[in-house]
């Protein structure tokens, strides 16, 4: 079973389906960054695409830190 979720950016709503489990996480994840209930702009949309590599860079660089000390 899936679950739709939509966010609007610059005035075009984009509809997206996910699995119901990983759509859960996703929407959490979009409140932190987006406005979910109105309209986002471009600048928005960039920020938090830059601010989620920099997670996933952290997080990397732990896991191969981590995976050096075993």
């Amino acid at each position: 079973m899936g679950k739709k979720i939509t966010l609007t950016v610059n005035g075009s709503r984009f509809d997206i389906d996910l699995e119901e489990g990983f759509a859960g996480y996703v929407e959490k994840e979009l409140e932190k960054s987006f406005n979910i209930h109105g309209n986002n702009d471009i600048k928005t949309l960039l920020q938090a695409y830059v601010k989620k590599n920099h997670e996933l860079y952290e997080a990397e660089k732990t896991l191969k830190n981590m995976m050096k000390k075993l």
